[in-house]
């Protein structure tokens, strides 16, 4: 190797703008396979990236920015300018995307993977896919539920069995080279996703989510309890025209109906979530007590006018769906007794845990008739657990393997939560799929972990490169759909001269 020539670029670091001059070095073997290509030192990439302009400590500073604080582009933007950093906003933009791929790369080396597991004898793989909106890619991530390493995160254009198993073989193959096995899968219910599980990972332990099994078995009682809510809401509409008569009013009289007033709105407007929370049978339950408060009231002395009003409007409510009430209480009463099963606080055996379960499934069975119409829920309720089978218990035979997906859940909610903060947008952004491979990673990494710039240095340039490309790739996909919702005719009449083109001889 003889030095060839000196090379000289300017870098923006935390500390000020630094000029570099770097010593270009060129074989003169002719037999060597890089003869006379140019070799430069290695310590330039300590500094920043190729043809990048900021350094690394710039894009580190930038990540904890918008992860750790989360803060909006204007916000990192003047920050950097504050500190001395002369930047445009767009710029911002660009760092915090090559602190994303650091990240994700940093995140996905084999040694730091191999030296966070090796304490681990097994791999959990959680799965499941993020989609923003209909029509968009969805997001999809294997994560290892022990370590809460994320070991696969691709946007695909489906969610079909084909679609998946070469996800689940590019785990299994990560897993193979760590030397470390995977014990178990947890996935929610969706078919194609335990067809692919089926076909990828064969005789290994697949758990369904409890969480996503009782939703969908117990949609119809959910749905049931809606209307049944409804329909008592629709009766309580007179509250707010009370509040309104006792406005001026500081009398202690007033200020106990207006505290009456505001316990039914608080009422009205609690909602929970199903599979477990009964909106409808909480309200009514509720409205009892306030009806019985007032009572008690009436009985001592009379009650006001506008207290005698409210009243009859909770009793008109409570009394036209009463007839309601007691078959969604029984549903809910066996949803809630099988969500107790599954929890198995009694820490059954499995043999003995199913057996519990079937008795139960027997014991809708045989008292469905009490439930009146709302009698098909059973056989709704029996079919999805037969579908769900055996992958309700794989949780209690494979020790780690969690009884939902939850955890998953939370960590795109983390991506989410970041995404709504910075943004203000309340629906997930389709730059998390565009993105999300490595910007869902980032988020959820970036709030445990701190990297230093020099850690953010890649290893493989190439590696970074094969990223940024495939990133790229679909960001030219969202720029299309942008240019077609602008102008739809410059947009197609475009296409058209490609494809004429395409048909030219050459």
């Amino acid at each position: 190797m003889r030095m060839g020539h000196h090379s000289h670029r300017t870098v923006t670091t935390l500390q000020g703008v630094t000029q570099l001059t770097l010593q270009v070095y060129r074989c003169r073997n002719t037999a060597c396979p890089r003869f006379h290509q140019p070799t430069r030192p290695e310590e330039e990439g300590r500094w920043a990236l190729p043809h990048g302009e900021f350094g690394l400590d710039v894009i580190a500073l930038v990540g904890v920015l918008r992860y750790q604080q989360q803060s909006s582009i204007p916000q990192i933007h003047e920050e950097l300018m504050r500190r001395g950093i002369q930047v445009a906003q767009r710029t911002v933009t660009n760092q915090l995307y090559r602190y994303e791929e650091l990240i994700a790369l940093y995140l996905a080396d084999h040694k730091r993977l191999r030296e966070r597991l090796k304490d681990q004898k097994q791999v959990i793989l959680a799965l499941d896919g993020l989609q923003p909106d209909v029509g968009h890619e969805v997001l999809w991530v294997l994560r290892d539920c022990c370590s809460g390493e994320v070991l696969v995160a691709r946007s695909l254009l489906g969610a079909t069995e084909k679609d998946l198993v070469p996800l689940l073989e590019e785990a299994a193959s990560v897993c193979q080279q760590l030397d470390i096995r995977i014990a178990g899968v947890i996935t929610d219910g969706q078919r194609s996703i335990r067809n692919a599980v089926a076909s990828a990972l064969p005789g290994i332990p697949h758990q369904l989510c409890h969480f996503h099994y009782l939703r969908e078995a117990a949609k119809p009682i959910a749905a049931a309890d809606l209307h049944a809510k409804k329909e008592l809401k629709k009766h309580m509409r007179g509250v707010r025209p009370i509040e309104r008569a006792l406005e001026g009013r500081t009398d202690e009289e007033a200020e106990a109906v207006r505290g009456y007033c505001l316990a039914v709105r608080s009422a009205l407007t609690d909602d929970g979530k199903p599979p477990l929370d009964a909106d409808g049978l909480q309200l009514e339950e509720r409205l009892r007590v306030i009806d019985d408060s007032i009572k008690r009231v009436a009985e001592k002395k009379g009650l006001p006018n506008e207290l005698s009003h409210l009243q009859q409007l909770v009793q008109a409510g409570l009394t036209a769906t009463e007839n309601l009430w007691p078959a969604i209480q029984q549903a809910y009463a066996w949803v809630h007794q099988a969500a107790h099963l599954l929890a198995n606080t009694e820490q059954r055996e499995v043999t003995a845990l199913k057996q519990a379960y079937e008795q139960l499934l027997t014991t809708m069975k045989k008292q469905q008739e009490q439930l009146g119409t709302l009698a098909p829920v059973v056989a709704h309720f029996c079919k999805v657990t037969a579908s769900y089978g055996e992958g309700l218990f794989q949780c209690y035979q494979v020790k780690d393997l969690p009884r939902t997906n939850n955890d998953l859940e939370q960590f795109f909610g983390t991506a989410r939560h970041v995404e709504r903060r910075v943004t203000g947008r309340k629906r997930a952004s389709p730059i998390l799929v565009v993105r999300g491979s490595v910007r869902v990673v980032a988020a959820g990494a970036s709030r445990i972990i701190s990297v230093s710039a020099s850690e953010l240095h890649p290893s493989d340039v190439t590696s970074w490169r094969a990223l940024r490309q495939t990133l790229d790739y679909r960001h030219e996909g969202r720029r299309k759909q942008l240019r077609f919702r602008r102008d739809p005719q410059v947009y197609l009449a475009s296409l058209e001269q490609s494809l004429f083109r395409s048909g030219l001889p050459s």
